[in-house]
């Protein structure tokens, strides 16, 4: 099997990366592999080689010098590992990764999934939070007819969540 990079030597090296349910195979030589710096694991960005966007690059439109206020990790650490350090760092690049992570998974934002009871209840006890809010913010402002009216939504709704 020859080398996807030089298509001369023979491939030694095979890296497999799983992207949008899709596997993409990449083989390369001894000299390729080294050139890409598959020999040293801080060195080699497996994304930037298959997706071919260069995550680097992506990270990199933020200044030069930005710096994780809570672990000091930077863009060239980004670079060589192709992990961020701790959970602020998606703050601290936000700019670059925003495109970069849209081009790896579907979105930006972990929804998870729920049972249906229980994302129904959740989102009952949420409409709850809200009414209280209102009722609350209704009777500091001695506006009893909104408050009267939240007050029956509000019994209503325990009404519906006991069912």
């Amino acid at each position: 099997m020859l080398c996807d990079v030089c298509k001369c030597n023979d491939a030694t090296v095979f890296l497999t990366q799983i992207l949008e349910g899709k596997m993409q195979k990449v083989n390369l030589c001894d000299a390729c592999s080294k050139e890409k710096g598959v020999q040293d694991p801080t060195g080699f960005a497996l994304a930037d080689l298959l997706l071919g966007i260069g995550a680097a690059e992506e990270i990199e439109k933020g200044a030069p010098t930005q710096k994780c206020p809570v672990c000091g990790f930077t863009q060239a650490d980004f670079k060589k590992t192709g992990r961020l350090g701790c959970s602020a760092c998606y703050e601290t690049f936000s700019e670059g990764l925003g495109t970069l992570l849209k081009a790896m998974h579907k979105g930006t934002e972990h929804v998870g999934k729920l049972p249906e009871r229980a994302s129904r209840q959740m989102k009952l006890t949420d409409k709850m939070r809200a009414l209280n809010d209102h009722l609350d913010k209704a009777v500091a402002e001695e506006n009893y007819e909104t408050a009267a009216t939240l007050r029956d939504q509000i019994k209503k709704l325990e009404h519906e969540m006991a069912s």
